[in-house]
């Protein structure tokens, strides 16, 4: 990075976070996934990795947890260019359906677009390992990381998931959708062995099958309700033993998947499907750290579910985050 300056203001048409940094010399490569068909309440994650890219030009360098992240190297790649047609043809199928104007075939065909989606997400994800680097995933919904945890799960036997979100996503072909946002989990449990273990922090919205999901699955999927930390932490107990708790329920390996609804909704109030309660920004950042601190490896990581407003606050938080996360991955090799 010979001439360049950490302080100095990102130029317009920099790269992620305002660096240039060529893929081939990045430790980290970031995915970018534009495509949101079965959102199924507020709509616009699809703008999201877009979003991310500008924001991130706003984020300092300089991390108080992690310190020099970028020294590594961060490179976001172009976006395929078969992503936003499919996404717009997918959704307009999705809403027609939803609307009870579906046609013969077309829950076929939005099932199809989500097999091509982790067609690509899985084959960048494997490419990237194959080099030595670190993928993370920019959604997009929370459907597009299921190809990159499947390519994690291929490339590491004994793998665990640290689940940020609000929602257990859980549930079973969700709205008729095999491949839907709200699926994301249920998809990853029956259709990759190697995950052997699912952490999940913040839940607080989820219906009783997914309830019945968590209590049955012989602790494959262990579930730290927002609820119960509350109370935890009203008895008495510190947000890092909270956090000590969930992450020593994980293997060596760890793929981060991370919805930004996960967040307090002030931290992300364009998000498809906000939930009061959650995480404060301070209190993710000293998740991820305990994480990268307790000897474990990240081995890729999404964030998902970012639809900015009118301002760029969703996509502040969410280029915040998702720099935090490469301080993580680094610091954690």
């Amino acid at each position: 990075m010979t001439g360049f300056d950490p302080n100095a203001a990102a130029a317009h048409d920099s790269g992620i976070f305002g660096l240039d940094t060529a893929a081939e010399d990045a430790a980290i490569v970031l995915v970018p996934v534009p495509f949101a068909a079965t959102v199924s309440y507020g709509g616009g994650a699809e703008r999201g990795p877009a979003a991310i890219l500008a924001a991130s030009r706003q984020v300092d360098l300089y991390d108080f947890q992690f310190g020099r992240v970028y020294e590594r190297g961060i490179h976001m790649q172009a976006v395929d260019p078969s992503l936003l047609p499919s996404h717009e043809k997918a959704r307009a199928l999705v809403e027609a359906e939803l609307a009870g104007r579906g046609s013969k075939g077309s829950v076929d065909a939005i099932d199809a677009a989500g097999v091509r989606v982790n067609d690509i997400v899985q084959r960048a994800t494997a490419a990237l390992f194959e080099q030595g680097r670190i993928p993370g995933i920019v959604g997009g919904d929370h459907s597009v990381p299921f190809g990159a945890i499947a390519a994690a799960g291929a490339r590491f036997p004994e793998l665990g998931i640290l689940h940020v979100d609000a929602h257990a996503d859980l549930r079973v072909a969700y709205e008729g959708f095999q491949w839907s946002h709200a699926s994301i989990m249920d998809n990853v449990l029956q259709r990759v062995p190697a995950v052997k273990r699912l952490v999940q922090v913040g839940i607080r919205d989820f219906c009783e099958q997914e309830f019945l999901a968590i209590q049955q699955s012989g602790g494959r999927v262990m579930t730290h309700f927002d609820q119960e930390w509350q109370r935890r932490r009203g008895l008495g107990a510190t947000f890092d033993s909270l956090c000590q708790d969930a992450v020593k329920a994980l293997p060596r390996h760890v793929w981060v998947s991370f919805d930004i609804d996960g967040l307090d909704p002030s931290l992300c109030p364009h998000t498809g499907t906000p939930v009061p309660g959650g995480l404060s920004f301070g209190e993710a950042a000293h998740l991820i750290e305990a994480l990268a601190r307790s000897g474990r490896r990240i081995v890729g990581f999404d964030v998902v579910e970012v639809a900015p407003g009118e301002d760029e606050w969703d996509a502040n938080v969410g280029a915040r985050i998702l720099y935090k996360l490469c301080g993580a991955a680094l610091h954690a090799r």
